[in-house]
């Protein structure tokens, strides 16, 4: 799957198509057992809550999400056991050689990484005879891969700022793109931070016919707790109400991904399996959810907590979440910042609450630790700033600084800063880690 590129050339989605049916995808069957999760941030956790709801209701359930964080295998997961490398090999080598077939017969476009990876999870779970699947988009909706399954139930978990030279530049484009993942005649369940769109969306779902139902209007959440154990909220939904609704999965952000993640199974169930014990598939699914790397607590003595989130409103939210469960005195912030991203943006969102910060470049992507530093400094005039021109010298240098001054460790400001992080302290070699 490395070897092809990550994008394919031009709209994908009638080579997908063809894809699809050298496969013997059945697209029908695809339709009535999935949903698909969308958003700018949000949607890995979304997705692994509904997946995780699917499998507490008894049914075979199919989970396919990206980016993964420390093995490919992770994308593809039957009721959350990721795939083994002998099935993941296999699979690759029939998606490999029909995208071959396809171009001997004249196909003369090219497939990108992520639509061969789609593809894989289709027949991985059609051949499982997964009951419920959930695909969560790589990026939009609109020419996304994911438009392919044609689902009618989905969701948009947020909306940021990102990928905005292909999907738009205002929060009502890029919400537009990923509305149009869901097929006509559909619902659409809205993330909190979507309200404000809410007018808009309604008129351009409008001649689809698809209506929009969203978090904390339409979604109540009520009397949320957080704490370092746990989480607890109470849902009302469509009529339904469940009290004292637990999950292991932290921050705050995470009530509105569990409310779309039961609403989203809530909608399908109603369509495909009204049969369905609803309230403890919810109860029981959103409580035995694992999902790492979100607000992920790595090590108790000194505490070290790392975060993926890697859009400016993602590393907000995280950073408040943090505060809240763990105390907003005695951090230290290990920052880092992908090439690819607004390094001003999100540095101004993280340094200005430190008064230390070791500013670091991940292996895979990492910006210059100094252009980090000067970000940092820029925000925070008054923050102690390290400079840690490797991830391995980061870990070594946060951690005797948190030692001697009796302080947590906070990692965040981008995917791969974290996880690399993770990989050292661990004592595993972050070079070794292959990401898309």
């Amino acid at each position: 799957m490395f070897n092809l590129p990550k994008y394919g050339e031009g709209i994908c989605l009638s080579r997908l198509a063809a894809l699809l049916d050298a496969l013997s995808i059945d697209r029908h069957r695809l339709q009535r057992h999935s949903v698909v999760v969308t958003g700018s941030n949000g949607k890995g956790s979304t997705a692994a809550f509904a997946a995780s709801i699917g499998h507490a209701a008894g049914l075979r359930t199919g989970l396919f999400t990206s980016p993964h964080l420390y093995r490919f295998n992770e994308r593809f997961r039957i009721d959350g056991v990721e795939i083994d490398d002998d099935g993941l090999a296999e699979l690759a080598l029939r998606v490999a050689t029909a995208i071959t077939d396809l171009a001997r017969g004249g196909l003369t476009e090219v497939f990108g990484a992520f639509e061969a990876q789609f593809a894989l999870a289709c027949l991985y779970f059609q051949e499982a005879q997964c009951d419920f699947m959930v695909f969560e988009a790589g990026i939009g909706g609109r020419y996304d891969p994911v438009r392919l399954v044609g689902a009618t139930v989905c969701c948009v978990t947020s909306v940021d700022y990102e990928h905005v030279q292909l999907l738009g530049n205002t929060l009502e484009l890029i919400a537009s793109d990923k509305s149009d993942a869901c097929a006509a005649g559909g619902i659409i369940i809205y993330g909190e931070n979507c309200r404000p769109l809410k007018r808009y969306l309604a008129e351009y779902n409008r001649p689809r016919d698809v209506a929009g139902v969203f978090v904390r209007d339409d979604i109540a959440i009520d009397n949320e707790m957080m704490a370092a154990t746990g989480q607890q909220f109470d849902l009302q939904l469509f009529g339904l109400s469940f009290d004292g609704l637990g999950m292991s999965v932290l921050g705050d952000f995470q009530f509105n991904n569990a409310a779309i993640a039961a609403a989203l199974f809530l909608q399908w169930s109603k369509r495909a399996r009204p049969d369905l014990a609803i309230e403890p598939a919810i109860r029981h699914g959103l409580r035995d959810t694992d999902w790492p790397g979100r607000l992920e607590v790595v090590q108790q003595a000194p505490l070290i907590v790392i975060d993926v989130g890697h859009t400016p409103d993602g590393v907000s939210q995280a950073l408040q979440s943090l505060r809240a469960i763990h105390g907003e005195r005695d951090w230290l912030l290990v920052l880092g910042v992908s090439g690819d991203k607004s390094i001003d943006d999100i540095t101004r969102h993280l340094a200005p609450s430190f008064e230390a910060i070791v500013c670091t470049r991940a292996h895979h992507k990492g910006a210059d630790a100094r252009v980090v530093g000067a970000a940092a400094r820029k925000a925070n005039a008054k923050a102690k700033i390290h400079i840690a021109n490797a991830i391995e010298d980061a870990v070594r240098i946060s951690r005797q600084l948190a030692r001697d001054n009796q302080q947590k460790i906070y990692v965040a400001g981008g995917l791969f800063v974290a996880i690399e992080y993770a990989t050292v302290l661990r004592g595993g070699d972050a070079k070794e880690l292959q990401f898309f």
